[in-house]
């Protein structure tokens, strides 16, 4: 074990656990294309159908914690292969589901098994990458999420308009399936275990983790530390705009006020996740270069906020002022992902997966607080008229939906302000 393992190698075993994560963000924002599919065959209202969007999102943020702490005691191989097994099956039921409740059931799995794809991706990343590749290892992740994201717009509405989305969601369980067969043959949790040098902190001579921490010890650790706090509260802002716009009521709401046709609204918020996909890698590779990660991540919130702003207070944007106001936001939104790498570096090393999952929980407060409450207020808004049995909002209600998700955003740029720089070094 002289030698460390090749790029092309550590980049392979991270790969495997980025399908999963992208299988992960594809389902997260699958609802989005089917809401009039979904709402007629389940008979729901804008709430419901938040809801039903939004129980991801409760199982999700339910496994993060025991997901980063079981990161750091069983490895990513079993974790990842686990969660893979478990999305499949939670999409099959999701398919072939006859009620609301058996439906949301399958979300539910789904939600709560592909949790553990990012922070096994951060734990293989600690370990077969150098220290100075992780923020873009982190940044990578996201991009390869925003692309399940992306398959989940324009390519899979033309699915379920073709074979209807019954039939698609069983195919996505097969490919979910596969990958987790591919996760077990091919991962593994460090590469002392393949006969090279580990990157990661906190083993021992032999390549033990040091760390024997329970979840409640772990969680107990890490929230010793004034950045973990901040860094839970402030992602939820930035990311809860992005999933709440672009996973369930954008496309609705351009449909309705832009005069936009399904595909092209769903191919419009598409290219905001594919701005957050760049913005990512972007600003985790400058952060490294720069040596810093609060300075960025503030000038990114700041752009979050002015857009969202501009997209929800002015009624009736030029398309291509919306348009470049989305891309700014999704570009910006990227910033967020420092805050792995910033969290990481504010907490003792053997505490890199722990502290990953709470923040990554924090990350998903956001979408899972705000795609249900938007819809809420877009029910209390509803002032009648639907087409083809989907119901139709006013402008009035969609700016009071959303200046929920203004008012978090803004909170989150205050909130970054009392954090404490790491000058990108490890505590």
């Amino acid at each position: 074990m002289t030698n460390y393992p090749s790029m092309r190698l550590s980049w392979s075993i991270w790969g495997l656990g980025a399908a999963l994560y992208l299988i992960g963000f594809y389902q997260r924002v699958a609802p989005a294309v089917m809401t009039g599919e979904l709402s007629r065959d389940f008979g729901l209202g804008a709430a419901a159908l938040g809801n039903l969007s939004a129980l991801y999102f409760y199982s999700y943020v339910a496994m993060q914690i025991p997901t980063g702490i079981l990161a750091d005691r069983w490895g990513p191989r079993k974790l990842l292969a686990a969660g893979a097994f478990t999305a499949a099956l939670g999409s099959i039921i999701f398919a072939f589901s006859r009620d609301i409740a058996m439906a949301g059931f399958g979300r539910l799995l789904i939600g709560g098994s592909v949790a553990v794809a990012f922070v096994g991706m951060l734990k293989v990343a600690s370990v077969w990458f150098a220290p100075r590749q992780f923020a873009l290892a982190t940044g990578l992740a996201l991009f390869v999420g925003i692309v399940g994201a992306v398959l989940a717009g324009v390519p899979l509405r033309m699915l379920v308009t073709i074979f209807g989305w019954r039939p698609v969601m069983a195919f996505s369980s097969a490919i979910t399936f596969l990958a987790g067969v591919a996760i077990w043959i091919v991962v593994r949790d460090d590469p002392r275990e393949k006969g090279f040098k580990s990157y990661g902190y906190g083993h021992g001579e032999d390549g033990t983790t040091a760390s024997r921490m329970g979840i409640f010890e772990g969680i107990k650790e890490v929230l010793k530390y004034r950045n973990t706090w901040l860094l839970i509260l402030a992602p939820g802002g930035i990311v809860g705009c992005v999933l709440t716009f672009s996973g369930l009521w954008g496309i609705p709401f351009l449909t309705t006020h832009y005069g936009m046709s399904t595909t092209s609204a769903a191919g419009l918020t598409s290219t905001l996740l594919v701005a957050w996909a760049v913005g990512g890698p972007v600003f985790g590779a400058f952060s490294d270069r720069f040596g810093k990660r609060k300075p960025l991540y503030l000038i990114s919130s700041f752009f979050v906020v002015l857009c969202w702003g501009v997209i929800i207070l002015i009624p009736g944007l030029p398309i291509p002022i919306l348009t470049i106001a989305l891309i700014v936001a999704g570009a910006s939104s990227g910033g967020m992902i420092i805050g792995f790498a910033f969290g990481k570096e504010s907490v003792p090393a053997h505490l890199a997966g722990t502290v990953s999952g709470v923040i990554n929980m924090g990350v998903m407060v956001g979408p899972m607080i705000l795609q249900p409450l938007v819809g809420l207020l877009l029910d209390l808004g509803y002032k009648g008229g639907g087409v083809d049995g989907i119901r139709v909002y006013e402008w009035e209600a969609y700016r009071t939906g959303f200046s929920l998700m203004l008012g978090w955003a803004v909170l989150s740029f205050i909130i970054l302000f009392f954090s404490k720089e790491t000058n990108c070094r490890q505590m």
